[in-house]
Parts: C-alpha cells; sequence; structure tokens
C-alpha cells in the first residue's frame, strides 16, 4: 500500500500536514508492506497548479502508485478523480493528527475514516482542503 499524505517542505514522516492538499509543498508517500510496516519513505514534488486544476494532483499521485491519500478537506472534484484513479480517499483532521507519522499510525490502527463523495467542499471560504 503506498500512502500520499500532503506535507510542508521538507516532508517525511516528521513533517507537518498541508492546510490544502493541492498547494501543498510535496507529498509524503510512504509505502507499507504486508505485515503494515512502513517499508519506505518517498517525497513527491507537487506541480503547481492555478485555479480549476485540481486534477493536477491527482495525476501525480497516480503517477507515482499511490493507493490512498488521506486529507483535511477536499473538493468534489478531485475527490471524483481520486475515485476514477482507484486511489482512496481518508480523512483526518489536521489539528488532532498533525504530522505525516500520526496519519501512518492512525492508517494502521484503522482509525481514519474512508471520506464519501457527500463529504467533499462544494467551495466557498469554510472549506480547508
Amino acid at each position: 500500500m503506498r500512502i500520499a499524505i500532503p506535507t510542508n517542505n521538507p516532508g517525511g514522516l516528521e513533517a507537518a500536514r498541508s492546510d490544502h492538499f493541492g498547494h501543498c509543498d510535496v507529498f509524503t508517500v510512504v509505502e507499507l508492506n504486508e505485515s503494515k510496516e512502513v517499508a519506505g519513505v518517498e517525497i513527491v514534488a507537487n506541480v503547481a497548479h492555478d485555479a480549476g486544476g485540481c486534477m493536477v494532483p491527482v495525476k501525480v499521485l497516480a503517477d507515482a502508485k499511490v493507493n490512498v491519500i488521506v486529507v483535511g478537506g477536499i473538493g468534489a472534484r478531485p475527490m471524483q478523480g481520486f475515485n476514477q484513479a482507484g486511489i482512496d480517499v481518508y480523512y483526518a483532521d489536521r489539528q488532532t493528527v498533525a504530522n505525516a507519522a500520526e496519519v501512518i499510525e492512525k492508517i494502521i490502527a484503522g482509525q481514519l475514516p474512508i471520506m464519501r463523495g457527500d463529504q467533499a467542499c462544494k467551495g466557498g471560504s469554510n472549506c480547508h482542503h
């Protein structure tokens, strides 16, 4: 399993999670082996995108062979893109799960929910994705 976590520079397990997945500095990609142990950590650069370019991170992560992304929020369009790419979208509150290592601990423990389409941001200033 390859899990992407939007993080701030420089990335890695101790990196703070980014407030906005599409505009994060990097994605920390953690590979878990069959025993659910960390088998590797890779930093994948995010590609800048303008408004409406929310599908760019979807392609970047699909190309990196990611199976899961963990976000604090997400817009409807990229959520649909991740679903179409076969990438499961999980939710973790950034205030209580602050860095990549904590995300991995929660994933291994089965404590993070998969997001549903009706939980995606519909736009506006109250969304934090």
